[in-house]
C-alpha cells in the first residue's frame, strides 16, 4: 500500500493518571475501529494498562519512552496514582522533557503521524506540533464546562485573583456562573508564577483552545451549550463531543484498573458477584478516586455515616502507607467490616464504577481539582446529583451524613427520574449511525483522514 492510500497515522499521548488514561484508550479503541493507524506513547510502567487495547487491536503500535527524571519526583514514579494529586505539576514538567526524543522519533519514522492527539494536561505538545508542522488535538477526559471555567481563570488571572472570595463571576460563559474562589479549579489556585514547572502548566492550558481541535468525553444533552460556545470561541467546528466513551469502550472491564488487579479484589472479594445478589438500585458506591487519601477523622465520620444509614454499599478505599498513617491519614476503623457484614463491602483494590451515564444519582463531596465545577454542573444545572458535604478538610456529622445517604436511596427521589432520563440521552448519543457522539467520532476521523501526509 502506498503512502497516499494508507490510513492516516495519528500519535496518541495519554496523561499517566487513571481518570485520564482510560477514556483516552477508549477513544483509541474507537479510532482504530474506524480505520486510523495509531501509535500510543507510553512509559514502561504504564505499558500494562494498554494490554486490553493492544489485545483488541494488534495493529496499534506503541512508542515506549523512558519516564524522564525530575528533582521533585521520587525515582520510579511514572503515574500520578503513585504520588497523588499534588504531583501533577511535576509529572507534566517531567513529560515536557520528552519533546526532544519525540522530535527525533518523528524525523526517523518512515510514515510519521499526521497529527498529535494529546491529553489536555499536555498542552505543551501544541508547541511541539507546531515545530513538526502537524496539527495538535487536545483530548479532554473531563467536560466542556470545566474547560471553559479553567480557560477563563487562566486568561483573566489578575481579575480573578483580585475578585471577592465569595463570588468570582465568569462573565464570558453561558449563564455567567459564579464560584467561590476556593471552588475554582485546583491547578489554577495552586499556580506559582516564580516556578518554571508552573510556567509549563500555564502555557499548556492556554494552548489547549489554540489547538487545531478539541475532543471531549461528554455529550450534547449534558454539555451541548458549552460545546457550542467553544466552537464559537475557537472560530471553527473542530470541537467534538464523543462520550460517554466508557459506554463504547473496551469490554474487558476487569483489566481497566491498576495493572495486576482484578474486578474488585482485595478485602471486598468479588464485588460483581456480591452485587448480583442485591436488589436493583439498592447499593451506594463510595469512592474518592485513585489519588485522594482521607484524614483519620474523615474516615471515621464516613464509616459511622455508612453504618447509621443502614444502606447497602461498596466502599473503595485507597490504602495509606505507614508513613501516611503517621501523618494523620486514615484507614477503615477496626471492627467496621464485621459490623456491616452482609450489607457492605470494603474494597482495597480497584472496582468498576458507575455514575450518571449508568443512571445513578451522585451524592457529591467535592474536595478539590475539578470536583466543585463538576458538582455545580450535576447538582445545580442538571439536577441529577445531591451534595453530601464539601471541602477537602471538612469532617461531616455522621448523623447528617447517614440521613443524606438514606435519602439518596429513596425510590421517589426526583433526581432518580432525571438521572434515568440523562442515562437514556447518554446511550442515544453513542448510538451507531444517529447519535451525536457517534457522529462526532466519525467527523473527527474524516477530518484526520484528510490531513496531508508528510
Amino acid at each position: 500500500m502506498d503512502m497516499e492510500s494508507s490510513p492516516a497515522h495519528v500519535l496518541l499521548f495519554p496523561y499517566p493518571a487513571q481518570g485520564h488514561m482510560l477514556p483516552h484508550l477508549d477513544l483509541a479503541h474507537q479510532l482504530s475501529l474506524r480505520g486510523l493507524a495509531l501509535t500510543v506513547l507510553v512509559t514502561p510502567k504504564n505499558l500494562p494498562i494498554l494490554a486490553p487495547l493492544l489485545s483488541a487491536h494488534p495493529s496499534i503500535q506503541t512508542l515506549v519512552l523512558p519516564f524522564p527524571p525530575h528533582p521533585k519526583l521520587p525515582p520510579g514514579v511514572e503515574n500520578v496514582r503513585d504520588i497523588g494529586d499534588a504531583g501533577n505539576v511535576h509529572v507534566v514538567s517531567a513529560l515536557y522533557s520528552l519533546r526532544l526524543p519525540l522530535t527525533e522519533w518523528f524525523a526517523s519514522h518512515p510514515n510519521p503521524p499526521v497529527a498529535i492527539l494529546s491529553d489536555f494536561f499536555l498542552g505543551w505538545t501544541l508547541d511541539l506540533a507546531d515545530e513538526l508542522g502537524v496539527p495538535r488535538i487536545a483530548f479532554f477526559s473531563s467536560g466542556a464546562f470545566l474547560t471553559l471555567v479553567a480557560d477563563f481563570c487562566w486568561r483573566n488571572m489578575e481579575s480573578v485573583s483580585g475578585a471577592s472570595a465569595d463570588a468570582v463571576e465568569l462573565s464570558d460563559l453561558p449563564g455567567a456562573p459564579s464560584f467561590r474562589k476556593e471552588h475554582l479549579p485546583g491547578m489554577f489556585r495552586l499556580y506559582r508564577e516564580s516556578d518554571p514547572d508552573w510556567q509549563i502548566i500555564k502555557r499548556g492550558v492556554l494552548g489547549n483552545l489554540a489547538s487545531w481541535g478539541c475532543v471531549f468525553n461528554t455529550f450534547d444533552h449534558l454539555e451541548g451549550r458549552y460545546l457550542e460556545h467553544l466552537r464559537q470561541k475557537m472560530g471553527h467546528g473542530r470541537v467534538y463531543g464523543v462520550g460517554p466513551l466508557n459506554l463504547i469502550g473496551l469490554d474487558d472491564i476487569s483489566s481497566r484498573g491498576e495493572p495486576g488487579e482484578g474486578t474488585g479484589t482485595g478485602a471486598g472479594g468479588n464485588v460483581l458477584g456480591w452485587l448480583d445478589g442485591c436488589p436493583d438500585r439498592s447499593v451506594l458506591y463510595v469512592c474518592f478516586g485513585s489519588q485522594k487519601l482521607m484524614a483519620r477523622e474523615q474516615m471515621e465520620a464516613l464509616a459511622s455515616g455508612l453504618e447509621r444509614s443502614r444502606a447497602r454499599f461498596v466502599w473503595v478505599v485507597k490504602t495509606a502507607t505507614a508513613q501516611q498513617a503517621e501523618e494523620g491519614y486514615g484507614a477503615v476503623p477496626d471492627g467496621f467490616e464485621a459490623r456491616v457484614a452482609g450489607r457492605g463491602k470494603v474494597v482495597t483494590g480497584w472496582a468498576p464504577q458507575e455514575a450518571v451515564a449508568a443512571g445513578k444519582v451522585v451524592l457529591a463531596w467535592p474536595m478539590g481539582a475539578d470536583q466543585f465545577v463538576n458538582a455545580r454542573l450535576l447538582v445545580e444545572d442538571m439536577g441529577v446529583a445531591l451534595r453530601a458535604c464539601e471541602g477537602a478538610a471538612t469532617v461531616p456529622d455522621p448523623d447528617e451524613l447517614g440521613r443524606a445517604i438514606s435519602g439518596t436511596m429513596r425510590e421517589d427521589l426526583p433526581e432518580r427520574a432525571r438521572v434515568q432520563e440523562l442515562r437514556r440521552k447518554a446511550f442515544e448519543a453513542v448510538e451507531p449511525g444517529g447519535g451525536s457522539s457517534w457522529r462526532g467520532l466519525n467527523e473527527l476521523v474524516k477530518e484526520l483522514s484528510q490531513l496531508p501526509k508528510q
